[in-house]
Parts: C-alpha cells; structure tokens; sequence
C-alpha cells in the first residue's frame, strides 16, 4: 500500500506540535476518500531543541506509535541537517515536507497527492501569493536575494517559493544522491530536476511560538545560497583585481611620461595614501569571497556528518 511520510523539522516547538498534528490529522479525516488505501507517518526531526519539544514527541509518538516517529539530534545542526536527516529515514512512496508552526497550509494536501498521481509531474511545491504580516525590509531583501541569485546561478529558485512540498520517491532518491556538507535544500530541488509545478497560498501566521530565524541568519543563508550555486562572485573578484591591474599600469606610465616631459617630482600624497587604502580594501574584499570558497571546501572535504542522532523511535 503506497505511504506518505511527512518530514517536520522542529526547533523549540514545544507549543506547535500537538496543533500541528492535530490540524493534519484533521486533513486526512475529512479527505478520506483522496486518501483511500494510502497510508501516512510522521518524521519529526527534533534539531537539539533546549525546550520540551523532545517530551512532546516521545508523547505524540506513545499516543500513535504506528505513525509517529523521531530523530532527535545531540545539539542543533541547523534546518538543512534536520531536512537532509527526514529524507534519510523517511520511506514513503511519496514524501511532504512541511514547517511544524502550520504556515505551511495542510490543507494543500489532498490537491498535492492527487496532482502527483496524475503522473504529470514529480513535485507540487508551493509558494506564498503575498508577504503580508512580514516586516518591510526582510521583504525587500528577501526580493533582491532572488533576484540576484536567478540573475547569477544556473539554478532557477521560484521567488516566494517555500519547502513544503511533496515528492515522488524517484525524486527524493535522486536529492539524496547529493552528498555535499554544505546544503541549500531549495537550490537542490530545482538542481536535481524532474517536472514541478507550484501551489499558491497567502501568507498566514504561525500558530503558536515565534519565528527562530532572525534577520542577520536569513542573510547568512542567503550569502551561503549565493556561495553554493553561483561561481558569480568569484569571477567579479578576478575582474575586479584584473581592472585595478590595468589602472596601476596606466597610472605607471602617466607618472613615467609626466617625468620625463616636466621633470617634476610627483606630489599629492594624501591622494596617494587614500588609493593605496582603497585599493587595499578592494583587496581584503576580493580575498574574502575566495576565502568564503576555501572555507566551504575546507568544509567538505573534512567529511563530518551532517548531523549525530542522539536517540530515536
């Protein structure tokens, strides 16, 4: 009997997670029929939460212990080791992935699973319709994070594009072929292809708790993004220090003519010693995206896991 397994990334969450499991629940229930003689589990990923999330679990999964499962971690890895870890357990002929704090509407679940048995696609992802409720500059950069990155990168990303979606097993086996350390999960989903199409929904609040992503770890994430699937920033580096190469060789030979011609010594050094510095900035910036290169391979190639499960069920 084909099974969906939903993989639920949890960090601190203590206060979602019955809801969570209530509100799909209640999805199933009501939608017996799109659901006929398919079965479901629950993956939840518990991310090193320092809250009762981990009781909560082991509650959820002693309550419903043929549908709910845990992978709870010995610290926190972060939310692409919590995904990578989903998919890695989850067995299902069809895998979700979804938020735990229900901004990821489970009421596109029916129309997800039906879509994908069509035969006409391999994944349903979704996407926000508006950004409302969201405070102004994290939109404004969250547009110029896409933009900039579909304007680099070979890889496509959909704007407004969330995690939530649901996979064919063919899919997800081809994601888990990628091995890499460093991981940006939606880079990943377009990287490996396969026919997607898209769901909108509006925007809606979480239900319960607050949001554990602030504004300069949104940033970092979309700098890593960049690093991973763009080789952009290293080729404005080359023609930044090719350009400043070429303008110290005519600025040589300006001074060499002006010599030669008038006989003067060259004055100004306070318009010297303020080139020197920029230039030296433009150096420290260059070398420090090829260091955020270095660093991303001195990461791989050290080969440590991507996350420890301390204990699961």
């Amino acid at each position: 009997m084909p099974k969906i397994s939903l993989i639920v990334p949890c960090f601190n969450e203590e206060l979602t997670l019955e809801i969570f499991y209530n509100a799909v629940e209640k999805v199933f229930s009501q939608h017996a029929t799109t659901f006929k003689n398919i079965t479901h589990e629950y993956r939840f990923i518990d991310d090193g939460s320092s809250d009762q999330t981990l009781v909560e679990l082991k509650k959820l999964q002693t309550q419903h212990p043929d549908t709910v499962h845990y992978l709870s971690f010995s610290r926190n890895f972060g939310k692409e080791a919590g995904l990578a870890a989903g998919l890695q357990h989850a067995d299902g002929d069809y895998i979700a992935v979804m938020d735990v704090d229900l901004q990821d509407p489970p009421e596109l679940l029916p129309k997800m699973l039906t879509t994908l048995q069509q035969g006409n696609y391999d994944c349903v992802g979704t996407m926000r319709s508006d950004r409302r409720g969201e405070p102004a500059i994290r939109s404004f950069f969250s547009r110029a994070f896409y933009s900039i990155i579909n304007k680099i990168s070979k890889v496509q990303i959909i704007p407004n594009a969330r995690d939530y979606r649901l996979m064919t097993r063919q899919m997800v086996d081809a994601i888990l072929e990628l091995p890499e350390y460093n991981r940006f999960s939606k880079g990943i989903f377009n990287w490996v292809g396969f026919k997607t199409t898209y769901l909108t929904f509006e925007n809606a609040p979480r239900s319960a708790g607050e949001s554990h992503w602030s504004f300069w770890q949104l940033l970092n994430y979309s700098i890593e993004a960049i690093v991973d699937f763009s080789e952009v920033p290293l080729k404005i580096a080359t023609f930044i220090g090719g350009l400043f190469a070429f303008l110290s060789v005519v600025g040589i030979i300006f001074i060499i003519i002006r010599k030669l011609i008038w006989g003067n010594s060259v004055g100004g050094w306070a318009s010297l010693v303020s080139i020197m510095l920029f230039i030296g900035g433009i150096q420290l910036f260059c070398l420090g995206i090829i260091g955020n290169y270095i660093g991303k391979i001195y990461l791989e190639s050290k080969h440590r896991p991507l996350y420890i499960v301390k204990e699961q069920k």
